[in-house]
């Protein structure tokens, strides 16, 4: 059974009849063809690779349907630069080295973006507690919470 959804993916509208059962994540992937969301815990949703943003809000897009978010406004990774400019957390991610493999980054991007729109002066103990939603095997955190913290900075 198809349902046609109508999704705007980064200020661009997708719209199209899929399978009732496609999640988010799918319809990112092979609908919209971007690929920075990635799938790492064969949609679990533990390890956070496919945090995206709907209406502002994080969430695992592999563990929502796309036809709940028909009509919401998504943003992925590709959406986090503007013009061509990284966003401050994606610069200090790169100034901290705050990646290794860069599998997870995508998803940890997202969820701090939004965490530091709630949470604009964090403690580190609190970007320590908005990470655990995000699961990195390479860096073991400590740039991350670097780069978090200094993106606080920038934009305060």
């Amino acid at each position: 059974m198809n349902k046609t959804v109508k999704i705007t993916i980064n200020g661009e509208v997708f719209e199209q009849s899929v399978p009732v059962r496609m999640l988010l994540s799918d319809f990112i992937r092979e609908v919209a063809s971007l690929t920075g969301t990635h799938i790492g815990c064969t949609y679990e949703g533990v390890c956070g690779a496919c945090t995206v943003q709907v209406d502002g809000e994080a969430v695992k897009s592999c563990l929502m349907l796309a036809s709940q978010a028909d009509g919401h406004n998504v943003t992925t990774i590709e959406g986090l630069a503007k013009d061509g400019k990284l966003s401050p957390l994606q610069q200090a991610f790169n100034d901290h080295h705050a990646l290794q493999c860069g599998f997870c980054t995508p998803g940890i991007l997202m969820n701090m973006d939004e965490f530091l729109k709630v949470n604009p002066n964090p403690t580190d103990d609190e970007i320590r507690t908005g990470l655990v939603g995000n699961l990195c095997r390479c860096t073991g955190y400590a740039h991350i919470i670097d780069a978090v913290r200094d993106a606080a900075k920038r934009a305060r």
